[in-house]
Order: C-alpha cells, then structure tokens, then sequence
C-alpha cells in the first residue's frame, strides 16, 4: 500500500531535458516544426522519463518540467492578467548571470480554468501507476522578484487587494488540480528561503517593501490558497536559494522565517536545500510541529559528483536531534533543470544521485 506523500526518497521535480526534447524544441522555436509535432515529441519523451523515475523506485513521478522553458514563469504567464516582458527579473545569479525575463501585471489577476498546465497534469497521472507529483511556483513569486513595479499603474492602488487576489487565484488553481485528480502539488516559494539573506532584505528595502513584514504576508496569501485544502490533498513547499545553470542567488539559513515557515501555513510538507553551509545548521527544525515533515535537501543537484552514502545518513542524524526522524525524508536540494537548459551534469549522474536516494531512504527508514 502506498504512503501517504512527501515520501522518504523523494524530488523536487525538474529533471535534465532529453537530447530528442531539446531537439524539438529548438526545432519549434526557429518554426521548423508545428505545436502538433512538438507536443508528440513531448509526450513520448515524458513516458519514457516516467518509466526511469519508476524503474530507480520513485514513489512521487513527476513530468520533469519537459514541458516547460522555466519552472515559474511558464505557470505565472497563463494566470489572467499577467504577461512576459523582456526587462531585467531583478534576479543576478552569482557570476554575474541573469534572466531578461519578468512578469507584468496588467489586470486584476485571476486563474484561468483552460490553464495548460491541468492537462499537463493529466498526461503525467494518466501515464504512471505511482504518485504522479504537479509543481507550480508559490504565490509569492508574482511579487517578489518585480514588486509593485511590474504592476501597471492604478490596478492596484492598495496591494492588500493584490495579495488577496492572488491568494484567491492560487485557490481556485488548487481546486482545479484536485479535480482533475492531484493528490500531490508542490508549491516552489523559495522567496523564504531569499528573505534569510541580508542582500536580499535590503533590496527589498530599497524598493519600498518591509523585509519583516514579507514573511508573513506571503503566508497569508498561502493561507488563502490552501483554505478548504481537501484532507487527501498533500500540499508541500520547496524552498531553495536560485539554481541557474548551477548558479544560485542567495545565502543565509533559515532561522529569521522558521517559526512562519513551520507554523503559519497550513502545507504538510517542505522541501528544504541544505547541500552547502550556505543554508546554515539544522537548528530551525526545532519549530516543526509534529504532522509534518521536512524533506532533507542534502544531495546537490548542482554538480555530478555523487555523494558518499554514509555521509548522507550522518547528516539526517544530525538533523535528527532537532526533530523527530520519523518527520524527515531525502531529496535533491533542487530540481535538477530548474530552466530548460539544466544544470552542468550529465544524466547518468543525476540517474546515480537519485538511485543513491532510494538506497540512503531504504537505509535509514526500511522504506522509500
């Protein structure tokens, strides 16, 4: 019998593209192909990464994001009223790489029940005997990277409206995606994570937003997302610091939002990068209530060296003494293409990480 999810070798959901996917995408955007053809490519290419998934002893399958260019912007731009421009995402990557992408928001914003992503969903839960897993960007990440800049003027004259629009928004999304049949939907809302780096609390308040106050009324839009949430709907947060190419953003552990992290929404489950030192210790899990689960982050999606297995489980026990391991499980610290270029490792070494997390997972807990 299955377990209820997040489950204790888990993911968090993109995975590096296939060559024949990169090909037909670069063959769609130069118009070589139609959307017909692409989509086929699509399809043939996800049902292969969802046997590979199933074959290493995934529990929670996912599309891999094969239908996507970015993990966010490409959920974000379907809402109502929101559009892709090009204009600087406010977000440098460290080396100096960025995105000459951003969202505007020209209209009060909505969902859109034709979103494309419903059938996305329906091709991956149609496609696997397992726990097929959707992930859309958290609410937050409509505001944080742009804040009220990309917001056309006198649409949102108050920004509490906004934030409640979006929150009612992202209920109706969730509604829909049970309906469909989802009973496994990840929020990515690392503006979290960004808030417990000093660089990132002052560009916000360079731009007029209160970095003490944002944690909360991100939660608040969470809250509102996930009023009514279904008792058979698991919903998990992942929470990471930019991944680019192997690049990252930002630093700082996780203590300045823990207590509204663990304690203030209502999800089940989070997904939390701690590969590096650069996300501090494991002293925050303290604030974890009992009922949920944190799902440890410890194998870097960054690179392609594998890390030692016995090392691994050192640091679950580590992460041990501050809540119960019974509430922890394993993942990547990231998807493994959060864009559709991927970061700089080669597919067998992502295969290698994720297989070693079903070894570590059996391990430690006696299953997966």
């Amino acid at each position: 019998m299955a377990k209820k999810p997040p489950f204790r070798a888990d993911q968090v959901g993109s995975l590096l593209r296939s060559a024949p996917l990169k090909e037909a995408r670069d063959k769609h955007h130069k118009g070589e192909i139609d959307a017909a053809a692409l989509k086929a490519v699509e399809d043939a290419e996800i049902k292969k990464l969802i046997a590979k998934q199933e074959a290493v002893g995934l529990q929670g399958i996912t599309d891999g994001e094969f239908r996507r260019a970015y993990w966010h912007f490409d959920f974000l731009e379907e809402l109502d009223s929101v559009e892709s421009v090009n204009a600087d995402s406010g977000m440098n990557f460290k080396g100096g790489v960025g995105i000459a992408k951003a969202l505007k928001v020209t209209g009060r914003v909505g969902f859109n029940p034709k979103h494309p992503m419903l059938d996305h969903f329906r091709f991956l839960a149609a496609n696997t005997k397992k726990t097929a897993k959707m992930t859309i960007p958290g609410p937050s990440m409509l505001h944080y990277r742009g804040g009220r800049k990309m917001i056309h003027p006198g649409v949102y004259d108050d920004m509490e409206r906004f934030y409640d629009d979006v929150g009612t928004a992202y209920n109706k999304a969730i509604r829909a995606f049970y309906d469909a049949g989802c009973r496994y939907l990840q929020l990515d809302d690392i503006s979290f994570a960004y808030l417990c780096d000093p660089a990132q609390r002052e560009m916000l308040r360079s731009r007029g937003d209160d970095p003490d106050k944002q944690p909360e009324i991100y939660a608040g839009m969470v809250r509102k997302a996930l009023a009514d949430k279904p008792a058979d709907l698991t919903i998990t947060m992942h929470l990471c610091r930019g991944n680019f190419r192997s690049t990252f953003i930002a630093s700082g552990g996780y203590e300045p939002v823990a207590e509204t992290l663990f304690n203030r929404m209502p999800v089940d489950g989070y997904f939390m990068e701690w590969d590096t030192d650069r996300a501090g210790g494991f002293e925050p899990l303290r604030f974890l209530p009992k009922g949920k689960h944190v799902v440890l982050g410890l194998v870097t999606s960054k690179t392609g060296s594998l890390e030692k297995a016995d090392d691994v489980k050192k640091r679950i026990d580590e992460a041990s003494k501050f809540t119960a391991k019974d509430q922890l499980c394993l993942s990547p610290q990231c998807g493994f293409a959060s864009t559709e270029e991927g970061n700089t490792l080669a597919e067998d070494e992502q295969w290698r990480k994720m297989e070693m997390i079903v070894n570590v997972a059996r391990d430690v807990w006696g299953d997966v």
